[in-house]
């Protein structure tokens, strides 16, 4: 979610959310919400929400915390605030100074299937190879 964009969905602060949860849109999370997955284009996870899922997004904003897997297809934004405990993938990874992150993080384009094979064919001088 680009800061400032509009924000289609929210669950307050107060809120409580569970369940696979689908949204067409950006949406805002400032309460809790605890289910199998979460699909939405765009998320933003305020600094006192507490989110307990897999998260499939075109791009996400922590501020809070998350526990399990975030897949964003554009960019992950971790804020100083944000504590997250699961893996990333993403082509763009932003962390600020004071997140608490602990999982594996993947990034690389989505064109390319294979980063490590890719990587040792460019290692290796393969470069057309491994642009394919």
């Amino acid at each position: 979610m680009e800061l400032g964009s509009e924000v289609n969905s929210t669950i307050g602060e107060h809120s409580f959310f569970e369940g696979t949860f689908a949204v067409n849109g950006n949406l805002r999370i400032d309460g809790k919400f605890e289910g199998a997955c979460l699909y939405v284009d765009q998320l933003e996870i305020g600094p006192k929400a507490r989110v307990k899922t897999k998260i499939i997004a075109s791009s996400v904003i922590v501020k809070g915390i998350v526990i399990g897997n975030i897949e964003a297809s554009r960019r992950i934004l971790l804020f100083s605030t944000g504590r997250v405990l699961g893996d990333l993938k993403t082509p763009e990874l932003i962390i600020q100074d004071g997140v608490i992150f602990e999982g594996k993080c993947k990034i690389s384009p989505s064109k390319i299937k294979d980063p490590k094979e890719y990587i040792d064919m460019l290692y290796a001088g393969s470069r057309e190879k491994a642009d394919e």
